[in-house]
Formats: structure tokens, C-alpha cells, sequence
């Protein structure tokens, strides 16, 4: 559109549904260091109400839809679902919360103690709930993935103010810095009718995005002990590993699945069944955009050394860089990605919010050309990925020691 909101529509007859996926391209990383948390804190604020509109939710339930919304490193993303009839509805409620929210001191301090209990009751207050604000600083010195979506620490969601939250609003919540996805029982010709009456006249921004370096290649292992009233110790290791359009990227994922995912994997069937050293072990990546972690998080069993437990996970992965995995092993997790990816394009709204994604990455076939991408891995490649990315000088580890555990 003329004021820079980029917008996709996909038609489908086959639903009653109809489906607007609002990305914008601002998530954690692109805050100011000194005031993190910021992207997510909008997430809660996106929902308090516009300018005309003081309660986002009701009108959408008289009209029978439903919304909801995410925040990433990478993104912020807001959609809803609607009975096709009533897609202007969506239409009217996503445009107006993007020309202007309500701002109000009351509407702030209410979304600020909500996020502030979210800090709490899930990073804090819960048994390993800090974890992720101990790896992400340790395995990224200088990228913003540096910190959680949630934000650094609480202080900076406490001293955010009206004038902090207004400066972002406008310099990201705005038309050239969003992607629209109008997805389901609804015409080409509809779609532009309807995005031409509600999101035409809202002005274009300058958007003024953060300069921030390339993660360098770590070059040494990184580690930290944590000691805290957990009920039993914890190893996590995170890798680098490559971004969403990297190659890697889908070798890795692959590879979580084939070692981490359930009771058939390879570390559980070592690590736990074999050799009783962990009650419970996965394999997961971040999943970022740009260059994320692959990692390994295991609860050890009592009166189990760290030493021993980690020192398994390294055998573990001396063996795999050695022998790599079998082909059997490599179909059978790519037959199952395709299914799961097959079977989630089903649904309207994931589709939508694919189309999204690809476009945020710069790649709209990606939606296409998915199931492609991981099928075309070879064991080869898996194992000349293996042993460039799950090196001990790529890794930082994380100790995770239960203070009431006197086998430390």
C-alpha cells in the first residue's frame, strides 16, 4: 500500500473462516539494551484499548472471533479469526490500535504490573525459571538475543513511562513496519476494498531500527554455576547455530529430534534408560531468525556427579561426530517434519501466519519450499554439521546445582 504496510492475501473457499495476521517487525532485539522488555510489554498494551475503541475484545466476541498474540526476538504477531461475514470487524479493531492506542497512565500501570507479575511467577519464582536469563548473556556477548522477550530485569519494565512507551509505539507500531495477512473465505477484490478503508489514511513512520553487531564466532567454552533451591541439578549446553535461511538451521532442527524428542531419542535411550544418570534430557533449538542456539538441557538423578553427567553428554556427541546417524534415522524424522508441517497447513490461521513469517525473512516462497529444505539434508551434510556446530569451543554451559544436593 502507498503508506508502506505490505499486505498478502491467500483466498480459501473451503472455510467459513476468515483471517487477519498483523506482523510487526519489532521483537526484543530491537530494543534499547537500557530498556528491554519493551516489545512484549506492548504485546499486553496492544489490548487496552484505542483510540475509538476502549475494549478490544468485546466487539470481537459479538462477532464471533477470537484473537490472540506473541512476541519473539525477532517479531511482535497479532491475529484473529472471524466468521468470513464479519471480517470488516477485524478490520476496523486492527486498524485502529495501529493509528493510535489509548495511551493513559492508568492503561500502562495495569499492563506494567501484569508483565511485572509474569517476570515474577515465571523467571523468578519458579524452579529453573532464571535460566534463560543466565545462557542468553553467556552465549551472546554482543547480539541482542543477548536477553529474554521478557526483558533483562524487572527494573526496566518498572521505570518504563508514558513518553518511553509513546516513542515506541510510533517508531514501530506503524504500516511500514508491518505485514498483513488477510487469509480464508474472503476475495482479492474484498481484501483491497477493505484495506484501502481502514488502514489507507494511516500515515507511514520513520522507522528508526538499532544498529547491533554480528554475534562473533565464540572461539572458547563459556561456563557458569548457579546454585539456587531447585530439586535436583541441571546441565544445559547451548550451541551456535545458524538462522532461519540457513541451511543449517534445518540439519539442526532435525537433529534435536532425532537425539532430544521423546523416549526413542538418542539421549534418553543412553543417557536415561542405559546408563541412569538423568530423569529427564532434550535436544531443542531457539528457532531465531538470525543465528540461534541449539541446545541440551538435562535434570540430573541424585547422587549423580555433574562431572559424570556431562562428561556422558560429550560421549554422546563424540559418537555422533564420529558415526554421524543412520539413513533410517534421518527419514524417519524428516517423514514425520513433513506430516507435522502438511498437517498444520490445514489450519487457516497457521497458514497465515506463515505467509507472514516468510515475508518478515524476505523470502515469500519459503512457505513452499519448507518441507523441501529439510528433506534435501543428507546424512553427509548432518554429520559435517554435527561436528562444525557441536564443538566444546561453540558451547556454553550452564550448571544448574540444587543447593540442598550434597553431590555437587
Amino acid at each position: 500500500m502507498n503508506n508502506g504496510l505490505t499486505v498478502i492475501h491467500h483466498q480459501d473457499d473451503n472455510t467459513q473462516l476468515c483471517v487477519l495476521n498483523l506482523l510487526y517487525k519489532v521483537g526484543s532485539k530491537d530494543e534499547n539494551p537500557n530498556k528491554t522488555g519493551f516489545a512484549h510489554l506492548f504485546e499486553h498494551l496492544m489490548f487496552g484499548g484505542s483510540i475509538n475503541i476502549p475494549e478490544f475484545d468485546t466487539p470481537l466476541q459479538f462477532a464471533g472471533g477470537e484473537n490472540n498474540a506473541f512476541t519473539s526476538n525477532d517479531i511482535t504477531n497479532y491475529y484473529l479469526s472471524v466468521p468470513a461475514s464479519n471480517i470488516e470487524t477485524g478490520y476496523w479493531l486492527e486498524s485502529d490500535r495501529m493509528l493510535s492506542l489509548d495511551f493513559s497512565q492508568k492503561s500502562l500501570d495495569v499492563q506494567k504490573g501484569v508483565v511485572i507479575e509474569e517476570f515474577k511467577e515465571r523467571y523468578l519464582n519458579q524452579p529453573y525459571g532464571d535460566l534463560w536469563l543466565h545462557i542468553l548473556p553467556l552465549a551472546y556477548h554482543k547480539h541482542p538475543y543477548n536477553w529474554p522477550t521478557i526483558g533483562k530485569e524487572i527494573s526496566h519494565i518498572e521505570n518504563a513511562n508514558l513518553e518511553d512507551v509513546k516513542d515506541f509505539f510510533k517508531n514501530f507500531y506503524a504500516p511500514n513496519n508491518a505485514v498483513l495477512v488477510v487469509a480464508g473465505n474472503i476475495s482479492l477484490d474484498k481484501t483491497k476494498e477493505l484495506c484501502d478503508k481502514w488502514f489507507g489514511e494511516i500515515p507511514a513512520q520513520n522507522i528508526q531500527k538499532p544498529v547491533y553487531e554480528i554475534e562473533p564466532k565464540q572461539e572458547e567454552p563459556r561456563r557458569k554455576t548457579i546454585e539456587s533451591d531447585v530439586p535436583a541439578n541441571l546441565i544445559l549446553k547451548a550451541y551456535h547455530m545458524g538462522g532461519r535461511l540457513d541451511k543449517n538451521y534445518y540439519a539442526m532442527d532435525l537433529l534435536s529430534d532425532i537425539i532430544g524428542s521423546g523416549k526413542a531419542s538418542t539421549l534418553y535411550d543412553v543417557l536415561v534408560k542405559e546408563k541412569s544418570l538423568f530423569s529427564e534430557i532434550d535436544a531443542y533449538i531457539s528457532g531465531d531468525a538470525e543465528p540461534g542456539l541449539f541446545m541440551i538441557e538435562g535434570k540430573l538423578l541424585p547422587q549423580v556427579s555433574l562431572e559424570d553427567a556431562e562428561n556422558a553428554i560429550r560421549e554422546v556427541i563424540s559418537d555422533l561426530m564420529k558415526s554421524g546417524i543412520s539413513e533410517i534415522e534421518l527419514k524417519k524424522v524428516q517423514n514425520k517434519t513433513e506430516t507435522n508441517i502438511r498437517f498444520g497447513d490445514v489450519n487457516i490461521l497457521n497458514r497465515a501466519m506463515k505467509l507472514a513469517y516468510a515475508e518478515y525473512l524476505g523470502d515469500i516462497e519459503l512457505v513452499n519450499k519448507e518441507i523441501d529444505l529439510y528433506l534435501e539434508i543428507d546424512i553427509e551434510y548432518m554429520k559435517e554439521e554435527i561436528s562444525k556446530t557441536l564443538q566444546e569451543s561453540n558451547c556454553s554451559t550452564i550448571i544448574y546445582k540444587a543447593s540442598n544436593n550434597d553431590n555437587k
